[in-house]
């Protein structure tokens, strides 16, 4: 079974996080959640997370996939997080996923993950401060290699079907998205 790290901090986008990790769950993912501080996480619209775990924790275990939600102040809460950073840079030298949605995206720069890579962001957070070598798309979603970047709120669904057919083939993309009764 995949396993899967969705990293919470406070001020993240809502819709981005719950969207990842219910579609990941519906694919058969383990999915942790877990908050960069313990406790309930007040995201950006006001709702009220409750993580898993915390992620002092959660790092105590191995994962195939890392999904950092966007939203503000979120990213910049992940981007300011030492542990987040070193977690980013072992997945992406051990040839795991690394994926980000919205303002994230900047948290794999600050990872120098994006150096020479496509991605994609919310705009303005990676189009005008790129990445050495980084090539930015205006597209949905931007795949390279085991990188996976994405817009924003509404193009959160298209994102984590793409990290669910990584992880699990187009055959369970196919079968969850039928679930979803997108059009």
């Amino acid at each position: 079974m995949a396993s899967v790290l969705v990293p919470l901090a406070q001020g993240c986008e809502e819709l981005e996080a719950v969207t990842i990790i219910d579609l990941l769950v519906r694919a058969g993912a383990r999915v942790t959640s877990a908050g960069l501080q313990p406790g309930p996480i007040k995201a950006s619209r006001g709702v009220v997370l409750l993580p898993d775990t915390d992620l002092d924790s959660a790092l105590q275990q191995d994962y195939d996939m890392v999904v950092l939600p966007g939203g503000m102040p979120g990213a910049q809460h992940l981007q300011d997080d030492p542990r987040i950073i070193r977690l980013l840079q072992s997945m992406a030298a051990t040839d795991k996923y690394t994926a980000a949605i919205c303002a994230a995206p900047k948290v794999l720069a600050a990872a120098g993950l994006l150096d020479g890579k496509r991605a994609t962001s919310y705009p303005g957070f990676l189009d005008h401060d790129p990445a050495p070598g980084m090539h930015y798309e205006s597209a949905a979603v931007v795949q390279d290699g085991r990188l996976i970047t994405s817009r924003g709120p509404g193009t959160a669904m298209e994102f984590a079907l793409c990290l669910i057919e990584n992880l699990f083939g187009k055959a369970k993309r196919d079968e969850v998205e039928a679930g979803l009764q997108r059009g």
